[in-house]
């Protein structure tokens, strides 16, 4: 199994509260994630915050707009720090995400650190070189331009 990493810092002109009272909410990740993904949250939530144990089903359309069930677990949280989620099913053989908040400088940085795998041996590992490694770069991108427009 082949293990990629990718690591994203955005600087977000927001306190560290309004940070950690957005991300929070299971409900902003389709404000942040790309249209052309087809992101749909099928968890019925009522305005819950973020827990560890949560467990968030989605339908997304990462390739050919074909839908595909993804579910993570939420597995830590310390609040205004960090939390992680991980897949347990979905597209991915591997799926480890951890969102990490820190004050440097007097400034809000929110940091990204991705490990995942792909499945299908030397096929996951083409496909990673073909579009998966750049898709993962535009939707952290368009997570950056958005977050920018949402908190300036």
């Amino acid at each position: 199994m082949k293990l990629y990493t990718f690591y994203y810092e955005q600087k977000i002109k927001i306190s560290l509260d309004e940070a950690w009272e957005f991300f929070a909410s299971p409900e902003n990740l389709r404000k942040i994630t790309p249209p052309y993904m087809g992101f749909e949250i099928t968890s019925n939530f009522k305005n819950e915050k973020m827990y560890a144990g949560m467990i968030i089903a989605y339908i997304v359309k990462p390739v050919l707009n074909i839908p595909m069930r993804w579910v993570t677990e939420i597995t830590h949280v310390k609040e205004k720090e960090y939390f992680i989620d991980e897949q347990r099913f979905g597209p991915y053989k591997f799926w480890h995400h951890l969102h990490q908040f820190r004050i440097e400088g007097g400034k809000l940085i929110m940091v990204d650190n991705v490990n995942y795998a792909l499945p299908f041996g030397i096929f996951g590992r083409i496909a990673h070189k073909l579009f998966v490694r750049n898709r993962i770069k535009e939707i952290f991108n368009y997570r950056k331009k958005v977050l920018d427009e949402l908190f300036t």
